[in-house]
């Protein structure tokens, strides 16, 4: 009898993985959207905790600092002999003689060395204990680091940008959170019963399309008590970016639940006796959270310029909130275009987040379905 060799062969890895591991593969060759996932996380970590990485306090002023331009950080340091190590120089002010214009020059004789992991001013963290470690820490409290200059009332225009991201970026996860809730249950029982439910829901979804977004949305705002404390006003500018948002997301889901609801597993699972909840969360949305996960990405920076352009019209966000649409008020007018450009660096902040995320959600868009990849 002849010998009969067994060889074990190894399956393909793409036969035997799961659906999300094939969305990882093909999302790890988009190149641009895994650059943008990085910013993104950084973007998300600053906003977690945003008083560790701002340098000086976002809500002190400073009559001596106003419209400070920007300063260098410098690493050599050739002025006092010859050294290496973070540093800067702190800017004297003088007047043009003719037009007694501002003029901020380094001086280079005094040398302030950066701390890392330093002490500055207290923060929360979280609202469960307060610090005062910051990444970046200056022991001169006399002349501050100013990164990104100072403002009209000579606060720091970096640590305000940083504050303000966790509003800007918060609000635009939690809005899209309540967009997604209303997006999922109203087109998950449109398109799972279908009939009369489902004629009646899409003409609500229709209504809801076909009003106009901006002007809705500075009505709403407008009609907002001025007075309201900042966190009431966050939540309620929230509700009103999300009210008008999970239109088109219910859409997506209706129309991806009247293509499963014929399918064999349901059917399997209705003939099984399983209950109509398990069979929509269990086994219908899962099959494609991919594409919803993708929509929630691309949503996200709308909400994010949503919040700012209301904020920048005064009708979102008020002061003493910071977000960036607060901070970009102060931009409204060609003399501070003329005097002090920094302070469009959180319009800046602007472009980065909202391009970043849009580059996420285009790669995960791509890699949803790597069946056909």
């Amino acid at each position: 009898m002849a010998d009969i060799t067994v060889t074990n062969l190894q399956p393909d890895r793409a036969a035997v993985a799961s659906q999300w591991q094939l969305i990882w593969w093909a999302f790890r060759r988009h190149r641009l959207a895994m650059v943008a996932l990085v910013v993104t996380v950084l973007m998300y970590i600053v906003a977690l905790v945003p008083g560790f990485f701002a340098i000086n306090d976002p809500n002190l002023q400073n009559a001596r600092a106003t419209f400070h331009p920007p300063q260098k950080l410098h690493l050599i340091d050739t002025e006092n002999g010859f050294s290496f190590g973070p540093h800067y120089y702190p800017m004297k002010l003088t007047r043009d003689p003719e037009t007694l214009a501002a003029i901020f020059k380094e001086d280079t004789t005094k040398r302030v060395d950066v701390q890392f992991f330093g002490r500055g001013y207290e923060y929360s963290v979280f609202g469960l204990f307060n610090t005062n470690i910051h990444l970046i820490a200056s022991p001169d409290k006399t002349t501050p680091l100013l990164l990104f200059g100072a403002d009209r009332l000579g606060r720091d225009v970096f640590s305000r940008t940083v504050q303000g991201s966790q509003v800007s970026l918060s609000i635009g996860l939690v809005g899209v959170f309540l967009s997604l809730m209303l997006g999922i249950v109203i087109g998950g029982i449109s398109g799972y019963y279908g009939g009369r439910i489902d004629f009646f829901m899409q003409r609500v979804i229709d209504f809801v399309l076909s009003l106009p977004t901006i002007p809705i949305w500075l009505a709403m705002a407008a009609a907002l008590p001025q007075d309201w404390p900042a966190t009431l006003q966050y939540m309620m500018i929230t509700i009103i970016l999300s009210l008008t948002g999970w239109a088109q997301l219910a859409r997506v889901v209706r129309g991806r639940f009247l293509s499963l609801r014929t399918e064999e597993f349901v059917a399997a699972a209705r003939l099984d006796g399983v209950r109509e909840r398990r069979i929509i969360f269990r086994h219908m949305l899962p099959s494609f959270a991919s594409h919803i996960i993708a929509s929630i990405t691309l949503a996200v920076p709308a909400m994010i310029l949503a919040e700012t352009s209301l904020s920048f019209l005064g009708l979102g966000l008020q002061p003493p909130t910071i977000s960036w649409g607060v901070l970009l008020r102060e931009a409204q007018n060609i003399r501070s275009i003329a005097t002090a450009p920094w302070l469009f660096m959180p319009g800046c902040a602007v472009v980065v987040a909202v391009m970043a995320l849009n580059l996420l959600g285009d790669g995960l868009r791509d890699a949803a379905d790597p069946y056909n990849k």
